[in-house]
């Protein structure tokens, strides 16, 4: 029996490409944050993304959270929605427009966010101890200066973008 040659196919080396590596590098360290936070608090690690926003700025909507995070908005409404179940956001309406809900950290919610804060905190000096400051500050700018190349790429793509009908 003889083999039949398979096409040659284009080929993608992972351990070169960016968004891959990006990718693979956060779900390890929100994973191994989120054990801590999640073992603790029973919380996982998309609401604690959601109160990390929450608070820092507070008084935003669900849409504008999901925006901040560049979280899908569904896994931003239940993880909203878990958090007002269990008592950590609290809700109420834009007193300049009242279909827009606004969301901040309820007290409960604030000890919590007390609590994974320093965690956190932790958890990204461990992971950065070994870096030189120097490198650490450029680590930040390129991160920087990728999310505004994202944001004006995504622009352009909208702008560019045959207007609907």
């Amino acid at each position: 029996m003889s083999r039949k040659r398979q096409p040659r196919h284009a080929e993608l080396d992972l351990k070169h490409f960016l968004p891959y590596r990006l990718s693979v590098l956060s779900n390890r360290i929100s994973s191994a944050i989120a054990r801590e936070y999640s073992e603790r608090l029973s919380l996982s690690v998309t609401e604690w993304r959601v109160m990390a926003v929450l608070g820092r700025y507070p008084g935003l909507s669900a849409r504008e959270v999901a925006e901040r995070t560049a979280m899908d908005k569904v896994a931003v409404s239940r993880a909203v929605a878990s958090l007002l179940a269990a008592g950590r956001l609290a809700r109420e309406f834009d007193d300049e427009d009242r279909r827009r809900s606004v969301l901040q950290l309820s007290e409960e919610g604030l000890a919590v966010y007390d609590q994974v804060v320093p965690l956190a905190l932790d958890f990204e000096r461990h992971v950065l101890e070994g870096m030189p400051e120097a490198e650490r500050a450029l680590l930040f700018r390129l991160l920087d200066r990728l999310d505004e190349m994202e944001l004006r790429a995504e622009t352009d793509a909208h702008a560019l973008a045959p207007a609907s009908q």
